[in-house]
């Protein structure tokens, strides 16, 4: 455990006190490594900012999160993956501390849509500079939180494949990429949005307000339903970034929801803020309006 110590400060941001900031960083996580808690503890110098520094190792991450919430820290900062991102916006709920989650994973959704693209060093910055309480919506699918997107259906069987190739392991990604070839079109998926009646289609993407151009206010989730057919549209699709417009894509509906559900002859194939996982053959997805609360810059309008 470390202390950032202080000096003359700079420009900061009046909305939230930052004599107050818990700061959690797992080195092992993918492009944190071991150096980040002192180049976290000089950057926060560099600043004026002190605060507290715990670096915590698999498996007591979530352990050192619990334990900075319950110092009521007015700022919580976790350096680490899109999971355990997720797990510290879940954990301190709508009134909780403000979050700050910096990327240090693969894919870095929620860091990304919050802060735009660049390193942890960038993102931490623009929220001690520009920050303020921001009120994140979000959905719920299965007991399970999102804020930036789900993707239920055959694109999520893609994402191995997608991230092998990104890693340069080709012959993984060759193994994974025929796997979903193999499956993606035997499990459609029969849904319902907001109780209108069942349909079929090969996948549904949920985006939040936080990433969906599709709405200045958070009114609900962004559905887009995803009608693909054949391999090479499920690959472009999966391989896509979710920030691209899903409303110019000539194979996706949209339309904004508040619940959804899904079933499927299989356990359901998704994607949460980046993170693969499967959902059982039925499962509800719904909005919540308040998730937690981000220290942020303020979010720009939709075009």
């Amino acid at each position: 455990m470390t202390h950032a110590g202080a000096v003359e400060p700079v420009a900061l941001t009046p909305y939230a006190d930052l004599r107050r900031v818990e700061i959690v960083v797992n080195p092992m996580s993918g492009s944190v490594g071991p150096k980040a808690a002192g180049e976290c503890e000089l950057l926060l110098k560099s600043l004026g900012v002190e605060a507290n520094i715990v670096e915590a190792h698999p498996p007591h991450v979530v352990e050192a999160i619990e334990t900075a919430i319950a110092t009521l820290p007015e700022v919580l900062v976790v350096l680490a993956g899109d999971g355990t991102a997720r797990s510290a916006a879940a954990m301190t709920g709508p009134d909780g501390p403000l979050v700050v989650p910096l990327p240090g994973g693969t894919m870095n959704l929620l860091p990304r849509a919050l802060y735009g693209a660049g390193d942890w060093k960038k993102a931490l910055e623009r929220a001690l500079r520009e920050g303020i309480p921001r009120s994140v919506a979000g959905g719920e699918v299965d007991g399970q939180p999102f804020y930036v997107a789900a993707i239920l259906g055959s694109p999520a069987l893609w994402a191995p494949a997608r991230e092998a190739l990104r890693g340069g392991k080709m012959w993984l990604a060759y193994h994974y990429a025929r796997r979903a070839a193999r499956y993606a079109f035997s499990r459609k998926l029969r849904f319902s949005l907001d109780d209108q009646a069942f349909r079929k289609g090969e996948a549904l993407a949920l985006l939040s307000p936080l990433i969906s151009k599709a709405m200045d206010e958070p009114s609900g989730l962004e559905a887009a339903v995803l009608d693909i057919d054949n391999a090479a549209e499920g690959f472009r699709l999966a391989a896509k970034t979710l920030f691209a417009d899903w409303r110019d894509d000539p194979t996706v509906e949209t339309r904004t929801v508040k619940r959804v559900y899904a079933s499927a002859q299989q356990p359901i194939p998704a994607i949460l803020d980046g993170e693969p996982t499967q959902l059982p053959r039925e499962a509800e997805i719904r909005f919540v309006q308040r998730a937690f609360r981000a220290l942020a810059p303020p979010r720009q309008p939709a075009t």
